[in-house]
């Protein structure tokens, strides 16, 4: 789906977003952002793009557990409903987990306890390896 409008914040918007496609980003940390700058994006408009970047596929919608709000992230042309995601509890990085091993895992946890596992909602938390290093 291509957006009706490409317009400067649109692309503002989205340029934010590829520039921390590594983090939990709230539209809250969005405006706030916008707010520093001289780009100023209302609070109408972030929420409207944000809606109109996931329905293009752009953008991943998802809900963090230690967050009451929904976080969003740039999507750079994956597919994130075949993968699980990886947050790194320090930094809050997402790591995408390509991962044929965990493919096993998924299956046996469907074959055996007859369950199944939901990609887009499933994000296992723990420390990267940059963090680690610290």
């Amino acid at each position: 789906m291509k957006s009706k409008y490409n317009t400067k914040q649109r692309e503002r918007i989205l340029e934010y977003l590829k520039e921390n496609k590594d983090s939990n980003i709230t539209a809250d940390e969005i405006i706030n952002y916008f707010k520093s700058t001289n780009d100023k994006i209302g609070k109408a408009t972030v929420y409207r793009y944000l809606n109109n970047l996931v329905k293009e596929n752009i953008v991943k919608k998802y809900m963090v557990e230690n967050r009451n709000c929904s976080c969003y992230q740039y999507i750079e042309e994956q597919n994130c409903d075949s993968h699980y995601h990886l947050k790194c509890e320090k930094c809050n990085k997402i790591i995408h987990l390509e991962c044929d091993e965990f493919k096993g895992v998924e299956n046996h946890i469907a074959k055996e306890h007859d369950f199944e596992l939901d990609s887009v909602k499933t994000v296992l938390y723990g420390i990267c390896k940059e963090c680690s290093k610290k």
